[in-house]
């Protein structure tokens, strides 16, 4: 997928397969990004912010989690407005419509003033991002001073062995699946590329500290299947 592409096609592709994506998810997963992003919550809670941004929000589940922290506002951002289409209804089932607002926008050219939010969540989003580094600095302007950031992405994980399953599942089962049953032999063959080129682990952590957010670190989880990475504004 080339650079000056990229954005074009990741919206037609969540486009297309946003009828199956939630389902996808979980089963693929088999439920444990439930657990992820339970994690995360978890830490975001101990801040207590009363606004927070969700980028890449997709259809929503991390918004979602993310109320029962209890923040006065959340509002969820993403390019494939199929996907938040299928948000709104969750929100509006769960009686949520009030608290979480979704609205069609791109992470690297947020429509919000500087210093608006006490906390930004992303889930599974910044490695689709066109530029990352352009994309976590318009993160960091619209991020209050102290305010935190909290990041959950896939990892790679290293020992055995975990490293020789989840890549043998990655490679060769996921692609698999996610065509039969999505119908979009692109999107899942997408997945485990776009997580091999991320620079996750301390990687990851060079580049938060580069564009300069402080007390970063990091959250292993699943035996390095997937990280929670933290960072100060």
């Amino acid at each position: 997928m080339s650079d000056a592409s990229k954005k074009e096609k990741l919206r037609e592709m969540f486009d297309d397969i946003s009828p199956k994506y939630d389902f996808l998810n979980h089963f693929l997963s088999f439920g444990i990004d439930f657990l992820w992003r339970k994690k995360l919550v978890r830490l975001l809670g101990k801040c207590r912010p009363a606004s927070v941004l969700d980028v890449a929000t997709g259809t929503g589940d991390l918004a979602i989690a993310i109320a029962a922290a209890g923040p006065i506002e959340i509002t969820g951002i993403d390019i494939s407005e199929k996907m938040l289409e299928i948000g709104r209804k969750k929100l509006a089932e769960k009686r949520l419509d009030t608290m979480i607002n979704l609205q069609c926008a791109d992470a690297e050219s947020l429509p919000f003033t500087d210093n608006s939010f006490d906390a930004i969540t992303v889930a599974f989003g910044v490695r689709n991002f066109e530029n990352l580094e352009h994309g976590l600095i318009e993160m960091k302007r619209v991020l209050r001073p102290g305010g935190l950031i909290l990041i959950l992405e896939f990892s790679h994980p290293s020992s055995f062995p975990m490293k020789q399953l989840y890549t043998f599942y990655s490679r060769y089962l996921i692609p698999v699946i996610g065509r039969l049953i999505s119908g979009n032999s692109q999107a899942y063959r997408y997945l485990p590329e776009s997580v091999a080129a991320f620079p996750s682990g301390k990687d990851f952590l060079v580049i938060l500290s580069g564009i300069g957010l402080k007390n970063e670190r990091l959250h292993s989880l699943s035996a390095g299947i997937a990280s929670i990475y933290m960072a100060e504004k």
